[in-house]
């Protein structure tokens, strides 16, 4: 049989709201780094049929700018969407107990909420006529739009071929 190798991938997309403000500091070389818990909602349905909801609660760093930009944007309860890696540390306790985390090392994170010093509301700076006419100007003249006067792909723009699957 042919060795199989597993290929390097390490990725995650979570999205949550701060449970308290970031904590920043300073590496002793000068680096900014902080640190923040997320809480992830999940809602299901359980076996009886009665809506359920799951808190996760997740560890997340971020270095250099971005801890920068986290410490300056975030607070308590921000939304937010954080692409990044799982990474594992261990250290020792000044009493010598050792400590284990598993967090996400955050490679993009994604503000959700409005900007603290940002005075001017949505409405104020855009219209629905504005957005719409910014999204048709972005799209190349050259590409099809869609296949009816609507303006809506149809469903067959979308095949992947998944109906070809057979499990």
């Amino acid at each position: 049989m042919a060795e199989l190798k597993m290929p390097d991938v390490n990725m995650v997309l979570i999205a949550g709201n701060l449970t308290s403000a970031p904590s920043f500091r300073r590496t002793t070389n000068g680096t900014p780094v902080a640190n923040f818990y997320i809480a992830s909602n999940r809602r299901f349905k359980d076996n009886t049929g009665q809506w359920r909801e799951s808190v996760c609660y997740v560890g997340i760093v971020a270095w250099y700018k971005l801890a920068e930009s986290c410490h300056q944007n975030l607070q308590k309860g921000s939304a937010v969407v954080i692409d990044g890696e799982l990474q594992s540390r261990a250290w020792k306790n000044e009493d010598g107990t050792s400590k284990n985390v598993v967090e996400i090392k955050a490679r993009r994170i994604q503000f959700l909420n409005k900007r603290k010093n940002d005075d001017a509301s949505f409405d104020d700076k855009y219209d629905d006529s504005t957005i719409e006419n910014d999204y048709i100007d972005q799209t190349p003249d050259d590409e099809e739009k869609s296949n009816d006067e609507t303006g809506v792909p149809k469903d067959d723009d979308f095949n992947f071929g998944y109906e070809d699957l057979t499990f």
